[in-house]
């Protein structure tokens, strides 16, 4: 394992745990996002990125499907038990099952090797910015005594849909009072869901509210997120529409 410390003068960016086995890829990513401010920790196996990820609690995983000791999707499954911190799998060209594997597991992204600096970056930098999202677009305050309608915020900035509720200024979702635990990409997705009760939503938009991707053809990310989102908060609160995409039922 090893971790590059920024110079003494300089502030600590966004620390990254990068998981991977070969060490001439994790030490040329390494020095990669280096180059763009991050703070970096790696990790050769499943088994030490997992007790490295529990000791340095870092902003973000970058992780290798294919790993020693504990693969990455086993790791993905095991941190995802105690932690929603935003996680980027890296999967080989070509390997649908890898990519669906990691999504399920609880990955929020993933990339496909080789990969550009650049196109890595602005994965990891879109999956920071949504960690650290914590407001949504103001809706009116209803007056006091007024019925509440479905996806209108209350005064204290509540969003009711059945018996779910989303705290908009508390980041909070709750479904029959209870917490629901999601990860920010889930959260992001709900919240982009519930400013448009109703309304069909297609995938490349989807895509761009909260992947912040361009579309390049590939919409499977978003499936596999509303399937999770949907295990979670009631699998007939968001709606398919055949040909065009999802909208969530007021």
């Amino acid at each position: 394992m090893t971790t590059a410390r920024p110079l003494l003068d300089e502030p600590a960016g966004p620390h990254i745990l990068f998981v991977e086995d070969d060490a001439v890829i994790r030490d040329t990513v390494r020095i990669a996002l280096q180059r763009y401010g991050f703070t970096v920790s790696t990790a050769a196996d499943g088994l030490t990125g997992l007790e490295l990820f529990r000791s340095a609690h870092p902003d973000l995983l970058l992780l290798d499907v294919m790993l020693p000791e504990l693969d990455g999707i086993g790791l993905c499954r095991r941190i995802r038990e105690f932690s929603l911190a935003p996680i980027l799998m890296v999967t080989a060209r070509g390997d649908d099952l890898d990519m669906i594997s990691g999504l399920e597991a609880g990955a929020d992204d993933y990339v496909v090797k080789p990969c550009e600096s650049a196109v890595l970056v602005a994965r990891i930098r879109s999956l920071l910015r949504r960690a650290s999202f914590t407001s949504v677009r103001e809706e009116p305050v209803r007056e006091e005594g007024a019925p509440a309608r479905a996806g209108a915020a209350d005064g204290r900035g509540v969003l009711a849909f059945g018996d779910l509720t989303i705290d908009t200024c508390g980041m909070e979702v709750r479904r029959a009072g209870e917490i629901v635990a999601l990860t920010p990409t889930e959260l992001r997705l709900l919240l982009v869901f519930a400013a448009s009760p109703g309304v069909v939503l297609e995938r490349r938009t989807l895509l761009r509210k909260v992947w912040d991707h361009a579309w390049d053809g590939d919409t499977r990310v978003v499936d596999l997120h509303v399937k999770r989102l949907r295990a979670k908060i009631d699998a007939e609160r968001i709606e398919t529409v055949r040909g065009f995409g999802y909208k969530l039922r007021r």
